[in-house]
């Protein structure tokens, strides 16, 4: 996440990046899916000087402070933010597989490519599309939801990203869905992958999924690692597709009204 959000800042784009109990905590603009702190709780506590320079950040910018904590993090961490007035909202799984034993992509009727320049904009629009109609879902709702603007802002700067890899998959010359990967250090983050509400029960996601860990694999990455919301389908598609559980993480987060 440090890696997007410097990115994006070299782009021009309003984003603030602070230093927290060795970690760090990103603010973009009002709604951005950037916002959040990351990794607490791995290094230490954070301190109250810390912590205050960011709520006082966040504050002012009119956004919620969002920490996602691990697990495998201190859990003298999450007494502190308690106490501060920080209230749990959910919990996100991440998983992961080694890449080793990724074969190519099977052949089938749904084609997965990586996007010419000129398609940015299509898929963006794909994606957007998805994700303004949700499929059905089995497990907990989302402690996320993002407006239509908000969501083609914050592709627009990812999209900006060394290291981002952005798919279209068709089915019979029409596009389908799309996904993405960011890789950086061997390990690849599967990012948001979504299938037009016309396309599915189709294997688009099937297909997306097999054809980022190939494209993973082929650039050298040894690792992929994904985040689902727990007992969802993503979760489910994921699981067979050989990815295991490494730790959950619980989201956080102080209401701008908390004292």
């Amino acid at each position: 996440m440090l890696g997007i959000a410097e990115a994006v800042r070299q782009a021009k784009a309003p984003i603030q990046v602070w230093p927290v109990g060795g970690s760090f905590a990103v603010l973009g603009e009002p709604g951005s899916p950037f916002n959040k702190v990351i990794a607490l709780g791995f290094d230490g506590e954070p301190a109250v000087d810390e912590l205050e320079t960011i709520e006082r950040g966040h504050a002012a910018a009119g956004v919620r402070v969002q920490v996602e904590l691990s697990t495998l993090a201190n859990p003298e961490v999450a007494r502190a933010l308690t106490v501060r007035g920080y209230q749990l909202i959910g919990f996100e799984n991440v998983l992961g597989r080694r890449l080793a034993d990724v074969t190519g992509v099977p052949d089938g009727a749904i084609t997965v490519s990586e996007i010419e320049p000129h398609q940015s904009a299509e898929w963006i629009r794909v994606l957007i599309d998805a994700f303004s109609h949700p499929d059905v879902f089995d497990g907990p709702p989302s402690h996320e939801s993002f407006d239509n603007s908000e969501l083609e802002r914050a592709y627009q700067s990812f999209a900006a990203v060394p290291g981002v890899v952005r798919l279209l998959a068709s089915i019979d010359g029409a596009v389908a869905g799309g996904g993405s990967l960011y890789l950086h250090d061997k390990v690849a983050m599967l990012c948001g992958a979504g299938t037009v509400p016309a396309s599915r029960r189709r294997g688009v996601q099937s297909a997306l999924l097999s054809a980022r860990l190939a494209e993973a694999r082929a650039k050298g990455c040894d690792l992929a690692v994904v985040t689902t919301q727990p007992g969802s389908k993503s979760q489910e598609n994921v699981q067979r597709a050989g990815f295991e559980l490494l730790y959950s993480r619980a989201v956080l987060v102080k209401p701008l009204n908390a004292p």
